[in-house]
């Protein structure tokens, strides 16, 4: 992006929607299982339908079941990335906010053009952050999978929770580096 006092960037981040797409996918794959609980027959009778579905909408669920879990799971994860980004995204009017300011896009004409342009940009970052969020999302079972552990239960979110601590952590203690080292220039 190029503006009047010389030339900067815009900051899209690969993973603008963060762990929402992992909480909302969690939350459709939780409901039907929820739902068919309250009609399902107790432990020692015949089955019925609902504990059919119970079974099939489990998380700790053997191989085949499994399968079609992981994978519907992986699936909505992908699938609310994109929505939560595209919404946020298009919340930030960020074309509008570079008219306003003459920041402009080198090759691209303000307005519209800048708008597609800028869609288009964020819909190629969003393959890569929906991927690698969605990946993350089936670790625990491609690790009970492999290991045959099903006692220990490792949670996707959970583990970008520590990700994301970890990395805020050291930002700010970056951060306090620096204004330390700047304050004692300033004395």
């Amino acid at each position: 992006m190029y503006r009047q006092s010389g030339s900067t960037h815009i900051p899209l981040r690969v993973n603008m929607a963060g762990m929402i797409p992992l909480i909302f996918a969690m939350s459709m794959m939780i409901f039907p299982a929820t739902v068919a609980s309250y009609f399902a027959n107790p432990a020692g009778q015949d089955p019925n339908f609902a504990n059919w579905i119970q079974n099939w909408f489990s998380p700790n669920a053997t191989m085949p079941e499994g399968l079609l879990y992981w994978t519907l799971y992986f699936l909505l994860v992908v699938g609310f990335a994109f929505f939560y980004t595209m919404v946020i995204f298009e919340q930030m009017n960020l074309a509008q906010s570079l008219q306003r300011q003459g920041g402009f896009i080198p090759g691209v004409r303000p307005g519209k053009p800048t708008t597609d342009y800028l869609n288009k940009v964020i819909r190629r970052i969003t393959w890569g952050g929906a991927l690698f969020l969605a990946f993350v999302a089936i670790v625990p079972f491609i690790a009970r999978e492999i290991t045959d552990i099903a006692v220990l239960t490792l949670s996707s979110t959970g583990i970008l929770i520590v990700v994301g601590v970890a990395l805020d952590t050291m930002k700010q203690i970056e951060a306090q580096l620096t204004m330390r080292r700047y304050e004692g220039f300033l004395r």
